[in-house]
């Protein structure tokens, strides 16, 4: 596929190398490649050099604390984000997924009051996937999103429908299909580009807007590049400027230290912070992994309510809430079964509540089923008020030590807790390799973020022989054995499984687990490795 940029000025054209697709030319238009062209030319450099500032940063050396050189900001009483947007007031349900057609549908149909259509960790990047979310998100936005099941079950949009918000992938993420001037664009700047391109002006016109979530930001000043490119995308079609609204995962150890910062690059666009779980853990390891003070206990141990997680959900209330942002809490990835049903919507409740008692404006879950527990739980704290804006938690008093305080964990690391990190990231693994980015998995929705805690803590463990409670260490010979037991349950399973593919599920998880130095991410050598040149 090899579509020629419509603007006869463009010193090379846009090279599409992506297979075609039916209806791909109604979403990989010439206009819409001029425009991603001209996001990359704009911005490529500057996407380069936060991430060689990230790559450069020594955390665990140098150590972490409040930037002193940003501190009039954080002094500061009066500056606040920028009014709730249109179809933003109420945010106490939100739900999360990817963007194939029949999850879109059935999370659009929710109940929920917002849809994060997500880009990035619960989708798998293949060609198809990204095209296609972008005609799902196209078509959902004008009233014909419809899907046929295998069995023949039609699926059809509501009356009713969640508010879209869509979380493009991270900046260190490429977009190896599409290349500018003989190089790929940032993944991130094609999944905002193409979906703000084709819908901003249909969005404003239902009385909403471009809405995004922006994940894996380590600094303010990829806060502050993001929304250089707002302003430059909103001026280039001749959308009003403060249009787009963004809410930022603080999914990172480093940018829980700049919070405040992120808010105040991002305040004419911002509309909130959301904690975020996995990813947050993840961060931790690889930043401090190293050092044993560090080591954490199994990740089913490491809840919200541990001091560290708790210190950093507490402040991200309160800073939201002093500059007039919304706090979104963490996501419940329970998934609903007859058999469990009540102990896991238990569960969830008393998760929820604690959220809402902690001053949330609302909270994330990943199946429908779980929209009314959620529900129910911010319902009896908010009322008929839209959000909690009004508490300022001004109690909290998180310093860097509290949120640094990860020895304080309790909790130990089991076989079991080996066991279920192989197994979750082999079979999550196996399944992103075929296209699926949120995969169900003994009762929860895991996606990109579970199988990096998974892969980051066995690494850890090994790092450090960290003792079982049976006094055993982990150990490679230890994680080598449970990993040949679930490729082997694998082939077991599914007679006829491909060799090639135990291959690269071997490839995948030696590079991920039991290499000496962590790699940051395996998403993005698996898509290098395996998915680019498939699709």
């Amino acid at each position: 596929m090899n579509v020629q940029a419509a603007t006869c000025s463009a010193r090379y054209h846009v090279d599409v190398r992506g297979a075609h697709g039916p209806r791909y030319d109604e979403i990989v238009t010439p206009e819409a490649l001029d425009f991603l062209r001209d996001l990359h030319r704009a911005f490529i450099d500057r996407r380069n050099f936060v991430l060689d500032q990230r790559f450069r940063r020594d955390v665990a050396g140098d150590g972490l604390r409040f930037r002193p050189e940003t501190q009039a900001i954080r002094d500061d009483p009066s500056w606040r984000v920028a009014p709730v947007a249109p179809g933003l007031l109420d945010r106490r349900v939100e739900i999360t997924g990817p963007v194939d057609a029949k999850m879109a549908i059935n999370a659009l149909n929710s109940g929920a009051d917002v849809w994060m259509a997500d880009f990035e960790d619960a989708t798998s990047p293949a060609w198809a996937n990204v095209i296609e979310g972008q005609l799902n998100l196209r078509d959902a936005i004008a009233g014909t999103l419809r899907h046929t099941g295998p069995q023949g079950k039609e699926y059809a949009l509501g009356n009713d429908l969640a508010t879209i918000v869509v979380r493009p992938r991270g900046w260190h993420l490429l977009e190896r299909h599409i290349v500018v001037d003989g190089n790929p664009v940032p993944g991130s700047l094609v999944d905002f580009g193409l979906f703000f391109f084709h819908n901003a002006r249909a969005l404003i016109e239902q009385g909403a807007g471009p809405y995004f979530y922006l994940p894996k930001l380590e600094s303010h000043l990829e806060a502050r590049l993001w929304n250089d490119v707002f302003v430059f995308a909103q001026d280039r079609l001749g959308i009003p400027q403060g249009t787009i609204r963004a809410t930022v995962l603080i999914e990172t150890i480093t940018a829980a230290f700049e919070m405040e910062e992120i808010l105040y690059e991002l305040r004419a666009h911002a509309a909130g912070l959301n904690a975020g779980r996995w990813d947050y853990i993840f961060s931790i390891i690889k930043n401090f992994g190293k050092d044993a003070a560090y080591v954490l206990p199994d990740r089913a141990e490491v809840t919200m309510t541990v001091p560290f997680m708790r210190a950093y959900t507490e402040l991200l209330v309160r800073t939201c809430h002093k500059r007039g942002a919304y706090a979104i809490g963490g996501m419940a990835a329970v998934i609903p079964s007859r058999d469990a049903a009540e102990a896991a919507l238990a569960k969830v409740r008393a998760d929820k509540d604690r959220e809402a008692a902690a001053g949330y404006d609302g909270s994330w879950v990943a199946h429908p089923g779980l929209v009314e527990t959620c529900r129910t739980a911010f319902d009896a704290v908010l009322g008929d008020r839209s959000n909690q804006l009004d508490r300022l938690r001004e109690d909290v008093r998180s310093s860097a030590a509290d949120l640094l305080s990860v020895a304080s964990t309790p909790g130990s690391v089991t076989a079991a807790g080996v066991r279920t990190n192989v197994s979750v990231l082999v079979r999550y693994l196996d399944a992103w390799l075929d296209g699926h980015g949120a995969v169900a998995l003994d009762g929860l929705m895991e996606d990109a973020a579970t199988a990096e805690i998974s892969r980051c803590q066995l690494w850890q463990w090994i790092q450090h022989s960290t003792k079982l409670d049976d006094g055993t260490p982990v150990s490679l010979p230890l994680v080598a054995q449970c990993l040949d037991f679930e490729l082997a349950a694998l082939v077991k399973a599914r007679p006829g499984f491909p060799g090639e593919r135990i291959d690269a599920l071997r490839d995948l998880v030696r590079f991920g687990v039991l290499r000496e130095t962590l790699p940051p991410f395996i998403t993005e050598y698996a898509y290098r490795r395996y998915l680019v040149r498939n699709s």
